[in-house]
């Protein structure tokens, strides 16, 4: 059996998330949702694990401590000590405490950009990837939910569009992968 994929269109996301509430109470596994902008409390709805990105953002935040640590250390302790303001330049631990913006902003930097490269790889928005997108309204002002038939396979596909139907949706559309 082809699996099919249902998309149900809204044109507002209060009653996407009272939709999303019935099917899933109803048993109905909810695969996806597109909006032009966040829909805040629908990830617990339709069953959304938590993001691991505050601990790459940590792990990136170490990297950038590191590598500015030994970049401070190594051009002005061991390359090109310079005596500036009368400073001591034999060691990293005296002229610690000058450094500690350059520590913070690059701690910053790299946890930054670590974190929005994570981000566009793991939701496949980098430039140049194939968007996945089934509308192109619901980059302006339509909601679309995305439902499997091979998801949701105790029900067939005629009873999944009915109960959808039923959750005051605008549009549907099926399509056979």
């Amino acid at each position: 059996m082809a699996d099919r994929v249902i998309y149900a269109m809204y044109d507002d996301e209060e009653i996407l998330k009272d939709g999303a509430k019935v099917l899933v109470a109803k048993g109905i596994k909810v695969e996806e949702v597109f909006a032009p902008f966040p829909i805040h409390g629908i990830d617990p709805i339709i069953g959304v694990e938590e993001t691991r990105l505050g601990i790459f953002a940590f792990i990136y935040g170490l990297i950038g401590l590191a590598l500015a640590t030994y970049g401070m250390w190594y051009f002005m302790i061991t390359d090109w000590p310079m005596n500036i303001g009368g400073k001591p330049n034999e060691s990293y631990l005296e002229n610690m405490m000058a450094f500690i913006p350059i520590t913070f902003e690059f701690t910053v930097l790299c946890a930054a950009h670590g974190m929005a490269i994570t981000y566009l790889i793991a939701n496949r928005t980098m430039p140049g990837m194939k968007a996945t997108n089934p509308d192109p309204r619901t980059t302006d002002d339509k909601f679309v939910m995305e439902l499997r038939t091979s998801q949701n396979t105790q029900f067939t596909a005629e009873e999944i569009e009915t109960m959808v139907k039923g959750t005051g949706i605008i549009e549907l559309e099926q399509k056979d992968i």
